[in-house]
């Protein structure tokens, strides 16, 4: 049975400031997200014991839940990268290349792609996920939204922010749409470009 673990952060816990505190990533991290990896592997282990179907239907739930948020913050660290703007790193800055040619192609420029990215997050009623990803039939970029934890099947997730009040209230409290205004000064546009020639066949620069 495999066990699953929190991932390390690829940056210190203040790399994201002043966009995101440090006192956010430490909580997100270390309490939110090893709460769904320990519930997980909780919710796994008693799926593997379950003798009936009634049983294993009723951690399908939990699995979900914990599953997919396991999986959308696994992702999500990785997203983002320490900010250029603040001279320590290369977060917010989207490079020439296929990915920028796909938002030009799909949104017009970077801006309109942002305006419809945050409308559609901010939309969400209650908690979820604002994502943008690579719709499979027509290797067009999209943007979606999950509630809750669920993960993007739909479309290949090359970008997803987390719009749980644990990812922001501590610093924005409910002004949802300045959080979403400023994560976009420490996405990590080079980790996108990844998972977008991945998604695409690894289309090479």
């Amino acid at each position: 049975m495999s066990n699953h673990t929190l991932p390390d952060l690829p940056y210190p816990y203040d790399a994201l400031e002043p966009y995101i505190s440090r006192q956010i990533m430490e909580l997100h991290h270390k309490k939110h997200h090893q709460t769904y990896v320990n519930a997980l592997n909780a919710a796994e282990s008693a799926y593997a014991k379950a003798s009936t179907p009634k049983e294993r239907i009723a951690l399908q739930a939990a699995l979900k839940f914990n599953g997919g948020g396991h999986i959308n913050h696994s992702l999500f660290w990785k997203n983002l990268a320490p900010s250029k703007s603040e001279g320590k790193g290369n977060g917010g800055v989207l490079p020439e290349g296929p990915l920028k040619n796909a938002i030009v192609a799909s949104f017009g420029n970077l801006d309109t792609f942002k305006k419809e990215f945050n409308t559609a997050t901010l939309g969400i009623q209650g908690s979820g996920w604002g994502w943008v990803g690579v719709n499979p039939s027509t290797h067009r970029l999209e943007v979606s939204t999950t509630a809750n934890q669920d993960p993007l099947l739909t479309l290949v997730p090359i970008i997803g922010v987390d719009i749980w009040e644990h990812a922001f209230y501590l610093q924005y409290l409910n002004v949802k749409a300045d959080y979403l205004n400023a994560i976009w000064s420490v996405i990590n546009w080079e980790e996108a470009e990844k998972r977008f020639a991945e998604a695409t066949g690894g289309a090479k620069l």
